[in-house]
């Protein structure tokens, strides 16, 4: 049998432990400003893949250590991390009395795993079934009192979790995005943009970037030779992943984002929406698999939170239909954009309703 020169992807040069916490900040690096009447604390523990999620445990600083309490985890929006609109939902739930924790996703923010920038639709999940195994075994935390809020992308990971996890009692989200659909089918006027030729293209050009990013292989333990999303590239082949001709105009929607990630208000190094440093091949794993295959099994009490003129709004009102609950309810904020509901800018933040939801349906 002939000897055969096999290549490989081999040559990894990462920390010794890629899966560990790439930072644990303790002072506050928020966006929003701190609320002096609320306590964080910054937690860390793994999920069922062995990454290190990192996240901000936030409570009421008169809080009773010996009752046991409502606890909300919260995450999103996609590819943001908890110092910005995750955090900011978190801390203004503690001051209403929760004990709530936002979490970075796996690959992401301060969690571990490597190479950075990667996502999955099973592993979303799985990153908030590990925040509610934390609050679960906290001595504080009443774990048959639990509750998830998920923030644009991570409102629909939200659902998906609620679908399966019976150890969540409420659920909600805020200007949901269904990421299966707007990454396989693109962000559309209010409907799917892509045709199925155009998935074809776009699965083509993913497929060919595996290829050579096997054949890179890894360089360091941060940003590495894989392909990455950067502002600047190949705007005809996947728009709606961030990819921007430097010589054409924002589209309308990516110019919505740039007001929130790339200005004062919203911009974190940390964040990958603000560098646009996703894995270019993420699409692969959403054009395969659907999160919102099951909402129909969704029984338990469910709130879904848009805005009025939110480009994401169709989003909302098909999942809406789609929960089999019947205790639910579609929330349209008069004159809300997407980006108004990621923190409260113009006041129109759903902080309330949201606590009056968590109080009434945790209670139960």
């Amino acid at each position: 049998m002939a000897n055969l020169n096999i290549t490989t992807n081999a040559n990894v040069k990462v920390a010794q432990d890629a899966n560990a916490p790439v930072s644990m900040v303790t002072g506050w690096d928020k966006v929003f400003k701190e609320n002096t009447q609320v306590a964080h604390q910054k937690v860390t523990f793994k999920n069922r893949y062995g990454i290190s999620i990192v996240a901000d445990l936030y409570y009421p600083k008169n809080l009773d250590p010996q009752q046991k309490h409502q606890a909300i985890a919260v995450s999103g929006p996609f590819g943001a991390i908890k110092e910005q609109s995750s955090g900011e939902y978190a801390q203004e739930l503690a001051s209403q009395g929760f004990v709530t924790l936002a979490f970075d996703p796996s690959y992401t923010g301060e969690s571990g795993g490597f190479p950075r920038g990667n996502t999955s639709p099973d592993l979303n999940v799985e990153d908030f079934s590990a925040a509610v195994d934390f609050l679960s075994n906290q001595s504080f935390v009443d774990p048959n009192k639990i509750g998830i809020l998920g923030i644009c992308g991570w409102g629909g990971v939200a659902l998906s979790e609620a679908q399966v996890d019976t150890r969540v009692k409420a659920v909600a989200t805020v200007v949901m995005y269904d990421m299966s659909r707007a990454i396989g089918y693109g962000v559309g006027d209010g409907q799917d943009a892509y045709s199925t030729s155009d998935r074809r293209v776009i699965k083509n050009y993913m497929a060919d970037l595996r290829t050579q990013d096997f054949k890179a292989g890894y360089a360091n333990p941060s940003y590495n030779t894989y392909n990455y999303m950067v502002n600047g590239d190949k705007v005809d082949i996947y728009p709606a992943l961030w990819q921007l001709d430097q010589n054409s105009a924002l589209p309308p929607v990516v110019a919505e984002f740039s007001e929130y990630y790339q200005t004062p208000r919203g911009y974190h190094e940390r964040s990958v929406n603000s560098h646009g440093l996703w894995q270019a091949t993420i699409g692969l794993k959403y054009f395969n698999f659907n999160n919102l295959d099951h909402t129909d099994e969704i029984q338990i009490p469910t709130l879904i939170i848009t805005g009025e003129i939110a480009h994401s709004r169709y989003f909302a009102e098909t999942a809406y239909q789609k929960v089999g609950s019947s205790n639910k309810e579609l929330v349209i904020v008069p004159g809300a954009n997407h980006v108004d509901l990621y923190d409260n800018v113009k006041g129109v933040a759903p902080f309330a309703k949201l606590g009056q939801f968590f109080t009434t349906n945790l209670n139960k």
